[in-house]
């Protein structure tokens, strides 16, 4: 995990993003239950930590600066990354479809991260260009970001809150 005190809150995110690719395809590469499910708990909370920060202190920070849509899709997108979160945690790598929901979930965040990361249209380079303090928001980040890592590894992963999907659907 790179050093996110000094970040800026887009460096931080993208950080993130390169450090689940790692994992992803890390986790193609593994052979052995033991690896494969520890390789798929650090994805779930690297990306349990990553949509919390998103969703609590970044996307409201964006809120009215950004695509109203852009910001809605992100948020959705969020919600079906949880529902498989949610069930790769409560499986295992004898489960018929663990290997599948796993690599679904790689192609969803490739997806999400390129819609963030896109270079003039992107919600990274819309936030910046709206001229949000990026410094304070990473600084806020961080902190949020080394409580949650802190909290998940003592405790677990919370169930995922779903911001638009029926609560049903875990």
């Amino acid at each position: 995990m790179a050093d996110t005190k000094s970040m800026d809150a887009v460096a931080l995110l993208k950080a993130d993003h390169r450090t689940v690719e790692e994992l992803f395809e890390k986790f193609e590469k593994a052979s052995g239950d033991g690896r494969k499910k520890a390789l798929a708990e650090q994805i779930c909370m690297e990306l349990t930590v990553h949509t919390e920060l998103e969703e609590k202190i970044f996307y409201p920070a964006c809120e009215g600066k950004v695509e109203e849509d852009l910001l809605k899709e992100a948020y959705v997108e969020h919600d079906g990354a949880k529902v498989l979160i949610a069930e790769i945690e409560a499986g295992g790598p004898d489960d018929e479809y663990y290997d599948a929901k796993v690599k679904v979930l790689s192609e969803q965040i490739e997806h999400h991260v390129e819609e963030e990361e896109k270079r003039m249209e992107g919600l990274f380079a819309q936030a910046r260009k709206a001229g949000l303090d990026m410094d304070a928001l990473g600084e806020q980040m961080a902190a949020r970001k080394a409580e949650l890592v802190a909290s998940y590894k003592s405790s677990g992963l919370p169930k995922p809150e779903l911001t638009t999907l029926n609560e049903t659907a875990i």
